[in-house]
């Protein structure tokens, strides 16, 4: 009997152990930001999601020093953890994205490269996945409980044709705080050319909060979770100073005029 719970527990550890998604220290990861794993990683056009057409494609992966993913390296990422419910395309014209968890919103239930196959109209837009294994990176997937952020060459001016990604997980039961200590982004009425947004999320595409640009300070942000997204793009264009800010987690059970927000 006993030998068997033995057996039973050790099977637990390494299923486990073999999970991508799952807590680990207090910290939720699901493996969304993994843009490093195995050199591949997943970019949309900088005007918005599914906006590439296969020659942008590859023009974005070489502008960044690398090229387009092959399957076989999309795979690879995807069995190291790598999980982007984003179709793009790949190598040879093929459009699709990697799955570790089964979900009926994305991979209508499986499990692998959902594969689109090959698409004879290149024209059409979606994202693009890359590989390189030395690529020009800012931002990342952050977990520390406090950190400063700031923009690529920060307290030079950043460069033209930046694209960064923060995403910032702490631990469960917990909420996080932006204060900015520094904003010099280059101003245009609509925050069209350089910008910073923020996300109340894991991802760009929901809880948006805010778009930045120009010298003005903002207010501090709270999130109401325990995970945010920040996104820098600038444009082909003319720079500014950058900016600097500060991530803080405190416990989400703590009154409000305590942190002083």
């Amino acid at each position: 009997m006993m030998h068997l719970l033995s057996l039973l527990l050790t099977v637990c550890v390494l299923l486990k152990e073999a999970q991508p998604w799952g807590y680990k220290n207090g910290i939720f990861h699901n493996s969304i930001w993994l843009e490093q794993a195995a050199g591949v990683y997943h970019r949309e056009s900088r005007h918005g999601r599914y906006k590439l057409t296969y020659r942008e494609a590859l023009a974005v992966c070489k502008y960044e020093g690398g090229s387009i993913a092959t399957y076989s390296q999309l795979e690879a990422a995807r069995q190291i953890g790598l999980h982007v419910c984003s179709a793009g395309w790949f190598d040879r014209a093929r459009v699709g994205y990697p799955i570790n968890k089964p979900g009926s919103r994305c991979g209508h239930g499986k499990v692998g490269i959902v594969d689109y196959g090959y698409r004879l109209n290149k024209s059409e837009r979606w994202d693009v996945y890359c590989y390189n294994a030395k690529s020009k990176e800012c931002g990342g997937v952050l977990t520390e409980q406090k950190r400063l952020i700031q923009s690529p060459g920060f307290p030079d001016e950043y460069q033209d044709e930046q694209i960064c990604s923060w995403h910032i997980r702490v631990r469960l039961g917990q909420r996080v705080r932006l204060h900015f200590h520094k904003f010099d982004v280059e101003e245009d009425t609509a925050c069209l050319a350089d910008y910073l947004e923020v996300y109340d999320s894991y991802d760009d595409v929901s809880g948006f909060v805010g778009r930045f640009c120009g010298d003005f300070l903002p207010d501090d942000i709270v999130s109401t979770g325990n995970v945010m997204t920040l996104k820098f793009l600038s444009d082909a264009s003319v720079t500014a100073g950058g900016f600097k800010l500060q991530y803080t987690a405190f416990n989400s059970s703590l009154p409000k005029r305590w942190l002083g927000v």
